[in-house]
C-alpha cells in the first residue's frame, strides 16, 4: 500500500517531508487540494465534504492509510469521517482503510500524555499555569479543539489561540519574507496583548506555518519552545504501525505529488523548504 498525505495546499509538505525521512522505503502519495485552498475560512460542512473527497481520491490511488496533514481538516472533519463515513466505505471497498490526523499527535506532544489519558478533575486550581499559545486558521480556532482536549488532560496548562486569517494564503502565494515576517509579528503581538504576556510555549497549528517556523521563532521571545507537528506526527505514525501490522507502508520508496489546482512546479518558498524542485501531477 501507499501512505496518503492530504492537505488543502502545500503546508502538509512539512509533515510529508518528515514522514519520508522517518520511513524512507515507504510509498507516499501527496494530494494538495489547491483548487479549494485555503480551508480555514470555509464553513464546516464544506470542509468535511472536501476532506472526504480528498481521502476518496487517495484511496482510489491505492492508499490504505491517509494522514490529514491539515489542522483545519483534522479539527473539523476527522471525527465525523471516522464515525459516520469510514465504516460504510470500508464495507464498500472490502479492505481495511483508515484516516488519521495531526491534531491528536500534537496534543500528545503538548501534554506529554497519551490521547487516552484524561485528568481527574480537581476543585483546587493549579499553583502555576503554563501558557500555551496556538497560532492557527480561523476554522481551527473556532473548533477550540486544542483548548478542549488539552484541558481534559492538563489543568496546569492554559491555552490561548490566535487566528491568522491570511497567513496560509500568503504562504501558498509565495509572499515576500518581509511581508510574512510583519504579519507573523502582528499575530504574536496580538496574542501577547490578549494574554497579558508572551506564551511559555507555542503550537504552530497550521502546517503551512512550519514553512516559516523561523519567522515565528524570531517574533517570539528568544528560546520559546515550538511544538513541531511534523515530528509529533512521525512519532505517532511509527507507534500506529507497531500496533496495526495490517497496514504496511510499502517498500518501493514511491513519491507522487498530486494537486487539484495547477500542476507543475511549486513556488520557490516551498522548494526552498523542501530542498529541491517539486512538480505536481493533476489530480
Amino acid at each position: 500500500m501507499s501512505i496518503g498525505v492530504f492537505d488543502s495546499g502545500v503546508g502538509g509538505l512539512t509533515v510529508h517531508h518528515r514522514l519520508v525521512e522517518r520511513f524512507p522505503e515507504a510509498d507516499f502519495i501527496y494530494l494538495a487540494d489547491q483548487a479549494n485552498a485555503p480551508y480555514g475560512g470555509r464553513p464546516g460542512e464544506e470542509i468535511v465534504e472536501l476532506t472526504r473527497a480528498g481521502c476518496v481520491r487517495l484511496f482510489e490511488e491505492g492508499c490504505d492509510l491517509v494522514v490529514l496533514a491539515c489542522n483545519t481538516a483534522a479539527s473539523v472533519a476527522l471525527r465525523r469521517l471516522q464515525q459516520t463515513w469510514l465504516p460504510g466505505y470500508r464495507r464498500d471497498v472490502g479492505r481495511p482503510v483508515n484516516v488519521l490526523g495531526i491534531v491528536v499527535p500534537t496534543i500528545e506532544a503538548a501534554t506529554g500524555l497519551p490521547w487516552e489519558h484524561e485528568a481527574q478533575w480537581r476543585e483546587e486550581k493549579a499553583e502555576k499555569l503554563e501558557i500555551l499559545g496556538v497560532f492557527s486558521t480561523p476554522a481551527t480556532t473556532r473548533s477550540r479543539v486544542y483548548e478542549i482536549e488539552i484541558d481534559k488532560r492538563r489543568q496546569d496548562v492554559a491555552v490561548f489561540s490566535e487566528p491568522c486569517p491570511e497567513l496560509a494564503r500568503m504562504i501558498e502565494a509565495n509572499a515576500p519574507r518581509d511581508e510574512l515576517a510583519a504579519t507573523i509579528q502582528g499575530h504574536v503581538k496580538a496574542l501577547a496583548t490578549r494574554i497579558g504576556r508572551n506564551p511559555d510555549r507555542a503550537i504552530l497549528g497550521c502546517t503551512h506555518y512550519e514553512i516559516v517556523a523561523d519567522l515565528f521563532q524570531a517574533a517570539l521571545p528568544p528560546g520559546t519552545p515550538l511544538i513541531r507537528q511534523p515530528d509529533a506526527t512521525a512519532d505517532a505514525l511509527e507507534r500506529y504501525f507497531a500496533r496495526h501490522p495490517e497496514f504496511q507502508p510499502g517498500t518501493g520508496a514511491v513519491r507522487r505529488f498530486l494537486t487539484t489546482g495547477e500542476p507543475g512546479a511549486q513556488n520557490s518558498l516551498v522548494e526552498t523548504f523542501w530542498g529541491g524542485p517539486l512538480r505536481f501531477e493533476p489530480a
